[in-house]
């Protein structure tokens, strides 16, 4: 216990504990003389029963409970939330285990606590897709065994070279292809649950396999969709608009898997605002799969309209979206975040100060962090319909909007980890030519110097360097800040 006392001192006083408790584990696991240090053993502490006292004013009972429930509610939150952020470090099958002990102990339960310990469990689980259900796989707790001790991802390709998917799963590679729906994408543009495909495949053989998924769909559901295609477009009446959201969600759900190739079928993007922010906030069908049909809705009716947004996007339509990404974290960043992230075009003012909003108003501090993280240093998944494929950039394109909005996620109180600020500092340097006249860009410098000075120490010479090339307004200020790290 002793050896961990650093560590919850920063829990307990840090003003930004995230970064500072990442910074401390790292210094520990290369530190030889400290080998009690480990992931496993800070999760064995955390889990650790432990007898509390409970009394109240006629009685006192003894309860078994775990060591981090004995901790104020606040550093449980942040523990939780550092445990997110850090979750590729530890068992993903402990962290799960960890999570839904906290969650047992429903009654008293802190908000925060709550949020927290929901968003780990979605960080280290994996979406439960339908198609998946008929195999003979392992349980959950040996696939998070599986995963924390597996071996490294280019092994395991040359293992599956023979012909099988993988060496555990006895079906070939065409077989699998042959029932997943093209409907959820990587950066790459390939399926979001499909493996490495041929690098020369383009979106036109996307296309191909879609209209392949359309031909299967039975001829009175195409003239339903159809008819529903028709009513998506004419805006009668708020009322109309309800039965017709009604409709279609009850032959998307008698459908089930093929639910996102019919709302395809329907286009419900081509409605007019209004029309559409009803079909949004009645499209619900209290569904747990985050990446089933909240995803579906989002990326069918709201992610297209916002992907050639020009000007400023309508009340209504803003207003409905957030509510629904408010019940729906998981679904918007994948359905809707990251698709309008990486548009080819890069994104312009008006989508900026949409996604500000989502980010602001739907997610905590700690999924933003991750969801940053992701974004600048990971494989982003996103998903999208096939026919919006081609609006969308294998990468980020680095205008002034996006500066802005990395500023606001800055300005919003987010701590990014070290890896995130690493990639950012890059691409100031690569950046400081091409925007030396951008206000944007100095304010994003700016924010990053006041809010990440103690992560840029091991950059101080190559920003003043890149910097000094600037002629802003806030060049020298910047400056003098980063003279002072």
């Amino acid at each position: 216990m002793d050896s961990w006392v650093p560590l919850f001192d920063i829990f307990l006083n840090s003003p930004c504990p995230e970064t500072e408790a990442t910074h401390w584990l790292n210094q520990s696991f290369n530190a030889s003389s400290t080998p009690t240090i480990t992931t496993n053993s800070l999760l064995s502490l955390l889990s650790k029963p432990t007898n509390a006292v409970l009394t109240d004013s006629s009685s006192s009972q003894t309860k078994r409970i775990m060591w981090i429930q004995t901790l104020p509610n606040s550093i449980q939150y942040r523990v939780l939330s550092f445990l997110t952020l850090e979750h590729r470090r530890f068992c993903g099958k402990n962290l799960a285990k960890l999570a839904r002990n906290v969650l047992n102990e429903a009654e008293g339960l802190d908000l925060w606590v709550t949020k927290a310990a929901h968003q780990l469990l979605d960080k280290v689980s994996e979406p439960n897709y339908e198609w998946v259900s008929c195999l003979n796989l392992d349980s959950e707790e040996e696939r998070f065994e599986n995963e924390f001790e597996s071996l490294p991802d280019w092994l395991k390709d040359e293992a599956s070279a023979n012909g099988s998917l993988l060496p555990w799963l006895p079906i070939s590679r065409d077989e699998l292809n042959s029932h997943m729906p093209i409907d959820t994408y990587n950066e790459h543009g390939n399926s979001f649950m499909d493996v490495k495909q041929d690098e020369e495949e383009n979106t036109n053989d996307v296309m191909r396999e879609v209209n392949a998924v359309y031909d299967h769909i039975n001829s009175e559901t195409k003239e339903m969709a159809a008819s529903f295609k028709t009513r998506v477009l004419t805006f009668e009446s708020a009322s109309k608009s309800v039965c017709l959201a009604n409709e279609i969600r009850k032959l998307c759900m008698e459908r089930g898997a093929d639910s996102l190739t019919i709302l395809g079928l329907i286009e419900p993007w081509k409605a007019d605002d209004e029309n559409a922010s009803i079909l949004v906030s009645n499209l619900l069908n209290g569904s747990d799969d985050e990446l089933g049909w909240p995803s579906h809705v989002l990326c069918s009716v709201v992610l297209p309209k916002l992907l050639v947004l020009e000007e400023p996007a309508s009340r209504v339509l803003v207003t409905s979206t957030l509510e629904y990404c408010k019940l729906h974290q998981r679904a918007t960043v994948y359905a809707l975040l990251f698709p309008l992230i990486l548009r080819k075009e890069g994104i312009n003012k008006a989508i900026s100060d949409v996604i500000t909003r989502i980010i602001k108003e739907c997610l905590h501090s700690a999924h933003i962090s991750s969801f940053c993280h992701t974004l600048l240093c990971g494989e982003r998944k996103f998903m999208c319909l096939p026919c919006h494929l081609c609006l969308i950039s294998h990468e980020l394109v680095w205008t002034e909007s996006l500066f802005n909005l990395l500023q606001n996620i800055l300005n919003h109180n987010v701590h990014l980890t070290q890896d995130s600020v690493d990639k950012v500092v890059h691409k100031i340097r690569e950046s400081a030519g091409r925007f030396s006249k951008s206000l944007k860009f100095g304010n994003l410098v700016l924010c990053l110097v006041n809010k990440c000075g103690p992560l840029l120490k091991p950059y101080k010479l190559l920003l003043i360097e890149a910097i000094e090339g600037t002629h802003t307004l806030v060049t020298k200020s910047i400056l003098s800040k980063l003279d002072t790290l």
